[in-house]
Formats: C-alpha cells, sequence, structure tokens
C-alpha cells in the first residue's frame, strides 16, 4: 500500500492518504481545484470565504470515511448482513476505497467560481458531466490501472473506474443500476440530508466566512447514523430515534446557511455579473477537456480585470459592476414569485430599459425542506423522520429580480405591491 501521508485540514486536523490516494491528489485535475473558490465570489461579501474546492473534497472524503466506518461496525441484523460486504473483508476494504476515491473526485468537474455560472454554461447536466469525463480521461488512467492491481491481489475483479465514477455521481447523475448496497454507498457522498458533501461544505462554509449558522454538532449526528432495512425491503442511509435532534441542527443550519449566504442578496448580485460576464465570453465551451482542466479563477480574474478597463470589451459593463459598487444591480428577492408576464408589466410601467433589469425564476416548486429518511425507533420498528420531528424550513430556492440601483427603490415599491395583492 505504500506509505500514508498526513494533510493538515483546518475543519477536521489531520486527513491521511495512502499512496493511491496521493496519486489522485497530485494529479492535474485534483491540482486544479487549488485554483476553483468554493463559494464563488461570496469574498466580494464575506472576505474569509476564499477556500477552495481542494480542501473541500479532501474534507469530504474525511468524513465519507467516518460515516463508513460508523454504518459498518457493530451488532448488524442478520437479513442486513445478506445485502453487504462482511465486515473486515476484501470487499468491505475495497468499497471503502472507493468511497473515498469518489469522495475526492465527486467535484473535478466544476467551472471556475463553482456554481456562479454553471446554469448559463452547463446546461441541465451541470458539472457532472465533466466530473465524468474527467474520470474516464487519461488523466486518471494511471490512478485506475494502480486500483485495479491492487485488488486483483485480494481476488476482486471489478471495473474500478465504473464503481468510483456510480460513488461519485449517485443514481441521479450515473446512468446504470445500483445495488441496494452501491445506493447506500453513494448517499454517503451525495446523499442530500446526510451526504459528507452537504455535511463539509456547510461546516467548512460557516467557519471560514465567520457565520456561526452553519456549525452543528456532526460528531453527533455520524455516531447516531445507521443503515436501516425500511418495511419495503431496501437498503437506506437513516438515523436513530435519538439522533432527531441532531438531524433538526443540520436542517436549520441548512435554512439560516441558506438565508445568510448562499441566497444572501448581495451574494446574488455579485454572482449575477460574475454568471452573465462568464457567458458572455466561455459561452461555446465546446467538448475540448484540456482546454477545461486549463480553466480556473485565475483565468476568469484576469479577463474580468482586463474587460473592467476597456469600454469596447463585450463583458465590460458587468466586469465594472463587479469592480465598482455604485453599478452593481440590487438583487431583490421575490417572496411569492408573481409570473413572468406581471414582471414584463412592471418594468414597462417603470420604464426600466432592456440592459437595466433581469430576474431568476425557480422552477423547483415550493416544497418545504423536511427529514424524509428513515428512523430506528427504540421498539425496533421504522418511521419517517418528519413524522417525529415538528421542524421544517422553507425551499432553499428563491427567484430573483435584478435590477439597476436607481430603479431599486421603486421596484420593491411594485412587488410589495403585487406580494399584497396576492
Amino acid at each position: 500500500m505504500g506509505s500514508i501521508k498526513k494533510i493538515y485540514d483546518s475543519v477536521h486536523r489531520f486527513i491521511h492518504v495512502d499512496e493511491l490516494e496521493s496519486g489522485l491528489i497530485n494529479s492535474r485535475p485534483f491540482q486544479r481545484l487549488h485554483y476553483i473558490h468554493q463559494l464563488g465570489v461570496t469574498f466580494f461579501v464575506y472576505p474569509g470565504g476564499t477556500h477552495r474546492r481542494f480542501e473541500h473534497s479532501l474534507g469530504v472524503m474525511e468524513l465519507a470515511t467516518r460515516i463508513y466506518d460508523e454504518i459498518t461496525s457493530g451488532n448488524l441484523p442478520t437479513r442486513m448482513k445478506e445485502m453487504i460486504p462482511r465486515f473486515a473483508s476484501h470487499e468491505y476494504r475495497y468499497w471503502r476505497k472507493v468511497l473515498r476515491l469518489a469522495a475526492l473526485c465527486h467535484d473535478l468537474g466544476h467551472l471556475p467560481f463553482s456554481h456562479v455560472a454553471e446554469h448559463r454554461l452547463l446546461g441541465k447536466g451541470g458539472h457532472e458531466v465533466w466530473t465524468q469525463k474527467i474520470m474516464e480521461s487519461e488523466f486518471l488512467s494511471p490512478i485506475w490501472d494502480q486500483f485495479t492491481l491492487e485488488v486483483l491481489q485480494d481476488g476482486i475483479s471489478r471495473d474500478v473506474k465504473r464503481d468510483v465514477m456510480k460513488i461519485a455521481l449517485g443514481e441521479k447523475k450515473f446512468e446504470g443500476e445500483f445495488t441496494p448496497w452501491e445506493r447506500v454507498v453513494t448517499e454517503i457522498v451525495t446523499g442530500d440530508f446526510f451526504g459528507a458533501d452537504r455535511i463539509d461544505y456547510l461546516l467548512r462554509d460557516s467557519q471560514c466566512t465567520g457565520l456561526a449558522y452553519g456549525l452543528f454538532d456532526y460528531h453527533q449526528l455520524i455516531e447516531m447514523l445507521k443503515m436501516i432495512v425500511t418495511p419495503e425491503g431496501t437498503l437506506a442511509l437513516g438515523v436513530e430515534e435519538n439522533g432527531i435532534e441532531s438531524c433538526e441542527a443540520l436542517l436549520l443550519a441548512r435554512h439560516y446557511m441558506h438565508k445568510r449566504l448562499y441566497q444572501y442578496s448581495s451574494v446574488k448580485s455579485y454572482a449575477f455579473h460574475l454568471a452573465r460576464f462568464m457567458e458572455t465570453i466561455y459561452y461555446d465551451l465546446g467538448d475540448d477537456l484540456e482546454r477545461y482542466i486549463a480553466m480556473t479563477d485565475n483565468e476568469v480574474l484576469a479577463d474580468l480585470n482586463k474587460a473592467s478597463r476597456d469600454e469596447g470589451h463585450p463583458g465590460h459593463f458587468d466586469a465594472k459592476c463587479l469592480y465598482v459598487r455604485n453599478y452593481r444591480f440590487r438583487a431583490v428577492a421575490l417572496v411569492s414569485p408573481p409570473e413572468e408576464k406581471e414582471l414584463i408589466e412592471i418594468k414597462e410601467k417603470l420604464g426600466i430599459p432592456d440592459g437595466e433589469i433581469a430576474w431568476e425564476i425557480s422552477k423547483k416548486g415550493s416544497r418545504r425542506l423536511g427529514m424524509n429518511f428513515p428512523v430506528l425507533k427504540e421498539d425496533g420498528t421504522v418511521d419517517i423522520g418528519d413524522r417525529l420531528s415538528e421542524i421544517s424550513v422553507p425551499p432553499k430556492e428563491r427567484s430573483w429580480v435584478y435590477v439597476a440601483p436607481h430603479f431599486e427603490e421603486e421596484m420593491r415599491k411594485m412587488l410589495n405591491h403585487v406580494d399584497a395583492l396576492g
């Protein structure tokens, strides 16, 4: 297995990696994550939010491993043992390694500044399409070849690249069948509630920005996690009944971090201008993986600087808005999103030119966030978290109007009037 190396992380302290993992970390696609901001241009609002996808990916690997070790230890029901690898077996260790590599790989395909321009440049498939391209490319072939040789020595013959991709991308993004066990393993990384990706970014973003809303007792939460056989006979990641409070703390952390950080009006404003700038300049990404890998925040910042000083540059206005606060559009949240035709009527009534207003209408519905996961009760029965908690929070997605500063006051009045009539 080679030597074990230690990487010191500000959130999880020492993270240990072996030779194979070091090889992946030292690869060009992973090293690129040093130059991709985790929170886009949030550092324009919260100066401490300058951390990168590199350390986040290491943190996800560390948390995913802790979760894997927790849910597979102890006395498991006989019925469950038939569905998962035997503890400490070669197969068990194989999937633990797959999980760690998948956690490292899960963000490889991000654009510069992470999610900022994803919906404009990458379409429905999102960054996961590029993550899969990178994992299938020659960049990582040495990693998969080495991993294959290692597991063959343990008598395991599998398509390791495919297994790692499945766990890194999850059922929503990877085309293929998942066994009950594979569903649990991928949920450890990509799960909407208990996923290590979500837990790490809440903790890391909170610590770096100084917003304490995202801090919660994740050690307690991991301690309470269990694999549960549902009444339908499927295998799922859930929690013990006395872990409900830990889940509520996570849910509230998500809510307040979205309200004060991810969906904060000033952050949305800066992100709007950067997204529009990136769409203007990089509208045709094509399929050139070499070009994509070469794109980092550094190149975008250089282009922004140039455009801000060149009035003839197609991205000049948005670049100027990012550098000069007085020009920046104001982001106005829509509490009760009107129909687009109503926004057009307001625009025309206020005489706002086309170039001084824009909007984003969320199409994800108004379903409130809850705890729709299995809970193992003290009497051995299984229930759903939503039925055992009184807490639910509003949906994280919001709709926004972006308007030039001199129209902000009138726009707010008109939108308040629409809300009152609604």
